[in-house]
């Protein structure tokens, strides 16, 4: 029997558009470059040689095999790779927390922007993989940033990916319902999060990559999504310094709905920013002077 790197991508592929993945010729190259440590220019140019009776019965095929089981069964595919891009950065993912979106990318890059050259106390309120929490320290330099979350298991992969981009001792990790582990005189100058914020009665119409293998419990924003973002306008001033700030994604639809909450709250300047697709998903408030 004959077999290339083409032949396997295209049974891959085929395989995985049976399974219904959406983008499956993309999600087959990408195991396969996995399985065999190579990257895509290699794979351009040995495609089309023939593998060696070792090669075809060797690991790299088995992994290939097996990663394609998973993703056939709609595993996301950073959780098998167990990587994930973010603001240029490689974090470690497992099902324990929300694969980083570029839509996140936005609420990161507003943060930098408003703060390049000064040194803010940051808090990053449910910080999953701490996509939020790194990047900032890593890409602003800033020196002072704290992230909680109520999950110790994702606790353990922020703090994984921490010491891996950071190195030891650069962010405090603590485990927190919101604001339950901090006392009212811990006060921030910005505290960021990206809640949970899908309605209940959506959670069963998402993809099944999301509904079946992300946590439910960084995706259900409750009946109507609103949930979390009642708790953080109405909780985040007591732990505000004087002109702090407070930047929330939101989801698409619910901009009007989390400005009112924090006007209502009593914090000024309220702002929004779209992320590239042209959708609101920032909004800030700033706590008056």
């Amino acid at each position: 029997m004959s077999l290339t790197l083409s032949q396997l991508l295209e049974e891959g592929t085929d395989r995985l558009m049976k399974a219904g993945v959406e983008e499956a010729a993309i999600d087959a190259r990408y195991l396969l470059l996995e399985a065999f440590h190579t990257d895509l220019t290699h794979f351009l140019i040995e495609r089309n040689r023939i593998l060696s009776a070792k090669e075809e019965s060797g690991e790299s095929v088995r992994d290939f095999y097996r990663m394609l089981g998973l993703r056939s069964e709609r595993i996301p595919l950073q959780q098998i790779t167990g990587s994930r891009e973010f603001m240029g950065l490689d974090f470690f993912v497992n099902e324990h927390v929300l694969i980083p979106r570029q839509d996140t990318e936005t609420l990161v890059e507003q943060i930098l922007k408003d703060y390049k050259g000064r040194n803010p106390r940051i808090l990053d309120l449910c910080t999953g993989s701490g996509c939020i929490a790194v990047s900032l320290a890593k890409l602003g330099g800033f020196e002072s940033v704290v992230a909680a979350d109520i999950s110790e298991e994702a606790l353990n992969v922020a703090k994984r990916n921490g010491e891996a981009i950071l190195g030891k001792e650069k962010i405090i990790f603590l485990l927190s319902d919101l604001f339950n582990a901090f006392k009212e005189d811990e006060l921030f100058d910005v505290i960021v999060s990206n809640p949970p914020y899908i309605p209940t009665e959506v959670m069963k119409d998402l993809q099944p990559e999301v509904r079946d293998h992300e946590p439910v419990l960084a995706l259900d924003g409750k009946e109507d999504g609103l949930y979390f973002y009642r708790r953080l306008a109405a909780e985040s001033r007591n732990y505000l310094n004087p002109g702090g700030a407070v930047y929330l994604e939101i989801g698409y639809d619910q901009k009007d709905a989390v400005s009112t909450l924090l006007e209502e709250a009593g914090f000024i300047k309220i702002r929004s920013w779209c992320d590239a697709a042209g959708m609101d998903r920032v909004v800030s408030g700033v706590l008056e002077n």
